[in-house]
């Protein structure tokens, strides 16, 4: 069984190119299971909803993982960032509030954005 679960990890990190892609992907990840949420939010499906929430939680502490504080000012303010959109998930989780999924999907849309803005620059320099 151990062996199987590496073959998949080893399978998946090589498809992977690169941490630049890692990142777009968990960006879009986070859209989509808030996107799904919201979804059961609005047919009443408990389950559903936690998770997805989660899902786009731990998508966020991965995030958090990631983060290059070597990169200066920048990098503790994504580190706040991060742990806001957290919190305004498990606020969510509780409140069943859609709007506070909006607000999240907002975050990471700008966020994927401009992730993909700076690295298409960096690609053409």
């Amino acid at each position: 069984m151990t062996s199987n679960a590496y073959s998949t990890y080893s399978a998946n990190h090589l498809a992977i190119e690169n941490n630049e892609k890692m990142i777009e992907m968990l960006y879009e990840g986070i859209l989509k299971f808030c996107s799904r949420a919201k979804k059961a939010i609005e047919k009443d499906d408990v389950e559903q909803k936690c998770i997805n929430i989660r899902k786009a939680s731990v998508i966020f502490v991965e995030l958090l993982n990631y983060i290059d504080f070597s990169q200066g000012d920048v990098s503790y303010y994504l580190q706040g960032l991060y742990s806001h959109q957290i919190s305004t998930l498990s606020k969510c989780m509780i409140d069943a509030d859609t709007a506070k999924l909006d607000e999240v999907m907002k975050v990471a849309s700008g966020l994927l954005e401009a992730w993909r803005e700076v690295n298409n620059l960096n690609l053409n320099n």
